[in-house]
């Protein structure tokens, strides 16, 4: 029923097949470029391509000739500071994820930096370590060069002659950060990053919690001050924490004690910072602080000699000579590198794209790409290791006013100053401070354990697609856990379109609306029509069930139909020819026995008038591409319905669907063009006029409302509130053309 004062409109127009709205209607011709011309393209070159590709390349060169110096820069210098020096305990703190002496990772909190300043199209995500790729390279470097403690290395590189044990992890680390570095330029270069796409929120989110986990276990080793070899591997969590169960009883109490005082102290102040925001001015940098306070007791009270407690130790003033990789790392370290780059980039354009939508400007994955591709080589050539974005360091720079790169470069400059001038002021600060803080960051990534629930309730599949991703990263490692998870997810995506949902559609009364049948009540189906829709791509992998599910909704096999009809046939022409069957005017007369009788024996006989169905209509309208095992399988089922005496029309087929039907000679005597329609309610109007008996053994009223009000060209719209029922007598537009009307309501 309409709803009072529902806004109505009318459209009167001809009934259009495919062929008679092509004859009618001319379409423009569109040339198609070849490979070739792309290929020119590609490589032609001119003043204003060399212009947007400089602009392109260097982003910073768009940005800072809008810089506002006066409105900007105090609020890109609060900012920088404030960044900065959070940047400075972040890179000493995950530099012992990555197994590495601390400072190496004021390293990575300075070059990378400086390279994305020029490159990177993001103005307020902060570049540097990111504890999960710390926490992969980590592993890599265990697994290479382990500790004294631990097992002899696996592989023999001659590179490592003539190196102490931190000169080896850090060559390891430097070249495989190398490594993935290339293999980021690599896809920046070639515009492929796109694969970013596969990795979804809900892959991403289980993989960041099994990296906590992974991050967790790591720092309880500085927590409880227990001497724990790195492992890498399969299973490492486990053999991790079974040597930490075993060694318990020598737990460094003033370790614990410290790291409990720490974390209590940053979380409760974090929390602050998070409910009133809106109130300070900037976060309070509790972190800094606490690091400062724990480094002041730490020297006065000299706990490393009192207490036995593992601190930083010294820190070398200033820069490392640059380095080259090593080609025979590369080998051993190729398949760690490439989830590495990938991880990497996606976890820094996903916070990228955060804040571009809420800052209003556009940033380019392809070049996010080169711009971490180039900060990871240059890094990598001084001895850092692989840089993405944190979550934590890039809020601080944000929620404190930063503006642009501006603030990045400027919280570089303060990590350079703290490794040139201040650091061997940290050189009596506690692993354990460090691991607490590490530990205490951990918070937004363990919570998302709660996404469980919602998406249980939401998404099964996507539920799966976390929890196996979760697992299998827990478990088998980082590594092989997002190779996982990612074979889950395209799994996941690859059974939702081998199995959609098909369902018959049935006709909303009063409407030209299609809705599945058992959606609705107010429905109308006419007689011996069908209409059946498949909301997916029809391949090789899903067109015997899209067969199968047809069969279901029609009741009836029409091959079957079609052998029993073709057995029934060779029958009666061998009882013919036979001549003990001839035809009377009370049917077939079996000459030696009488009328011809039904009996279970003659089954043969028994579906030859089944078929109740005279028309089928497909709706295409989701069907946006077939392959060739569907254009085989596809005509097959229509010449079996063609042949069983059912018609069938397919409706709102994709132009470049029907395009490849022509091309791949998909019609024939028997499927011809004729059969494809433009919308599902021409099809069904063309059938209702080939067979009026549809109408008449249902309703008597009210088929199909006609339109209630019509635009004239050059006139106004005028409204007719009479409606009127589809009958034999339609309109005709043309020879042989019929008129249709139609209605919907808002």
């Amino acid at each position: 029923m309409m709803r009072p004062g529902a806004k109505q409109y009318v459209v009167a127009r001809p009934l259009y097949s495919e062929e008679s709205f092509t004859e009618e209607y001319q379409k423009v011709y569109r040339h198609r470029k070849t490979k070739m011309d792309l290929i020119k393209q590609y490589f032609t070159c001119d003043a204003k391509r060399a212009k947007n590709a400089a602009l392109s390349l260097l982003p910073v060169i768009g940005w800072i000739k809008i810089y506002r110096i006066k409105e900007w820069l105090l609020s890109d210098i609060v900012s920088g500071v404030s960044t900065g020096l959070v940047a400075v305990l972040q890179g000493l703190a995950y530099c012992l994820l990555a197994n590495l002496p601390a400072w190496y990772g004021l390293f990575s909190a300075f070059f990378p930096v400086i390279i994305y300043f020029f490159l990177g199209t993001s103005r307020h995500i902060s570049v540097g370590p990111f504890p999960v790729l710390c926490l992969m390279i980590g592993s890599v470097v265990n697994r290479l060069v382990p500790s004294e403690e631990g097992l002899p290395a696996l592989v023999n590189i001659t590179a490592f002659k003539g190196l102490n044990l931190y000169e080896q992890r850090v060559l390891v680390a430097s070249s495989v950060t190398f490594l993935a570095g290339i293999m980021q330029l690599a896809m920046g270069i070639f515009q492929v990053g796109f694969v970013v796409m596969y990795l979804s929120d809900t892959l991403v989110s289980g993989f960041t919690t099994a990296a906590a986990i992974h991050i967790l276990v790591s720092q309880l080793k500085f927590v409880l001050g227990l001497p724990v070899r790195g492992i890498s591997g399969p299973f490492s969590i486990i053999y991790t924490l079974e040597i930490i169960f075993n060694k318990i009883t020598s737990t460094n109490v003033c370790d614990v004690v410290i790291s409990l005082v720490i974390m209590v102290v940053v979380f409760i102040v974090k929390e602050i910072n998070d409910r009133f925001k809106s109130k300070l001015p900037v976060p309070i940098p509790i972190e800094v602080i606490m690091t400062v306070i724990a480094c002041g007791v730490s020297y006065a009270f000299d706990f490393k000699t009192k207490y036995g407690i593992d601190v930083v130790g010294h820190i070398p003033q200033g820069y490392e000579p640059p380095m080259a990789p090593d080609l025979e790392i590369f080998e051993h370290t190729i398949m760690e590198a490439f989830p590495m780059a990938i991880v990497g980039f996606a976890v820094a354009f996903s916070v990228a794209k955060v804040y571009s939508v809420k800052h209003d400007y556009t940033i380019d994955g392809n070049q996010e790409l080169i711009a971490f591709g180039f900060s990871n080589i240059f890094g990598a050539s001084f001895k850092s290791f692989a840089a993405s974005t944190a979550l934590s360091r890039s809020a601080v720079q944000e929620s404190t006013g930063g503006k642009t790169q501006v603030a990045g470069l400027l919280s570089a400059i303060i990590v350079m100053i703290v490794t040139f001038a201040l650091g061997f002021l940290l050189d009596p600060l506690p692993k354990s401070v460090l691991g607490a803080v590490v530990i205490v960051n951990l918070k937004g990534m363990l919570m998302q354990f709660r996404d469980i629930p919602y998406l249980w309730r939401r998404d099964t599949p996507d539920c799966v697609v976390w929890i196996v991703t979760c697992a299998a990263s827990v478990v088998l490692g980082l590594d092989l856990g997002l190779a996982v998870g990612v074979g889950v997810e395209l799994i996941s995506v690859i059974l939702r379109t081998q199995f959609p949902r098909c369902c018959v559609l049935a006709n909303i009364n009063g409407t030209d609306i299609y809705k599945d049948r058992k959606d609705y009540f107010d429905i109308y189906e006419p007689e011996g029509v069908k209409i059946f829709r498949i909301p997916s791509p029809i391949f090789f992998a899903n067109i015997e069930f899209f067969r199968n599910k047809l069969v279901e909704a029609l009741g009836f096999n029409p091959l079957r139909v079609l052998r029993k009809r073709n057995k029934a046939l060779r029958t009666i022409r061998k009882l013919l020819k036979k001549g003990d069957l001839q035809w009377t005017s009370i049917g077939f007369l079996n000459t030696s026995f009488g009328p011809i009788k039904e009996s279970e024996d003659e089954s043969n006989m028994e579906d030859l008038d089944l078929v109740d169905l005279h028309s089928l209509i497909l709706d295409f309208a989701a069907v946006s591409f077939l392959d060739i095992s569907a254009l085989k399988g596809l005509k097959t089922i229509l010449k079996e319905l063609i042949r069983v005496e059912v018609e069938v029309y397919i409706v709102a087929c994709d132009t470049y669907v029907l395009e490849k039907l022509h091309r791949c000679c998909f019609f024939d005597d028997e499927i011809e063009p004729s059969m494809f329609f433009l919308t599902l309610h021409d099809a069904m109007l063309h059938i209702l006029e080939k067979h009026p008996e549809s109408i008449k053994k249902k309703f008597d009223y009210k088929k199909i409302i006609t339109t209630v009000t019509v635009h004239h060209p050059g006139g106004s719209l005028r409204s007719n509130m009479g409606f009127s029922v589809l009958s034999e007598d339609t309109l005709t537009c043309g020879p042989g053309r019929t008129r249709m009307k139609q209605v919907a309501f808002y």
